[in-house]
């Protein structure tokens, strides 16, 4: 598994990366990219270290850009323009997954072995999942860890890619309870 959170665009890109490699990635929306992600990206920086991967396109040096100022220390991976082409279509969305996996290879990834710390079980025990105020609980729960909000399945991956360990994630949660009155 990667140790670092990959940085990309959008959905599709996000599907081409999966295909590449095992890792946590976060989605920027394109030139929408808002405080809110901003936010989420310097927190995995901070915990696992970010690597970009956008379009080569201006629209993608332009995202990159943005997130160079605001967040400090980042990796940056780049396709060729000619290996994101499809059609009329340039992105990473377009890349095979040897091309992205070298990308990554040149922009020094760390590999770890993965962590399996939380289950679903884990969401069970603290209702993160099936019951009335799950939702809210995980949404309360990412914005109090910094890891934006999930499922229940996106939440497992979260907590255990970005090493989150266990006292941390106790008193998250008794903060959410607290917060929720519960």
């Amino acid at each position: 598994m990667i140790k670092e959170v990959i940085v990309v665009e959008g959905r599709d890109d996000i599907d081409a990366v999966k295909k590449a490699v095992d890792a946590e990635i976060i989605a920027t929306g394109g030139f929408g990219i808002n405080k809110r992600v901003i936010d989420r990206i310097k927190e995995a920086q901070k915990r696992k270290g970010v690597i970009v991967l956008t379009d080569p396109d201006f629209a993608g040096e332009k995202i990159r850009s943005i997130i160079s100022k605001r967040v400090k220390g980042i990796k940056h991976a780049y396709i060729a323009q000619e290996d994101g082409i499809k059609g009329d279509d340039i992105g990473v969305e377009n890349a095979t997954p040897e091309v992205i996996l070298r990308a990554l290879n040149e922009a020094k990834v760390t590999l770890e072995e993965k962590n399996e710390e939380y289950s679903m079980e884990d969401m069970f025990f603290f209702k993160l999942t099936a019951d009335s105020k799950a939702r809210e609980r995980r949404l309360k729960l990412g914005k109090e860890l910094g890891i934006g909000y999930g499922n229940a399945k996106q939440m497992v991956s979260r907590l255990n890619n970005y090493g989150i360990d266990k006292d941390e994630f106790v008193e998250a949660m008794k903060k959410v309870e607290s917060i929720l009155g519960e």
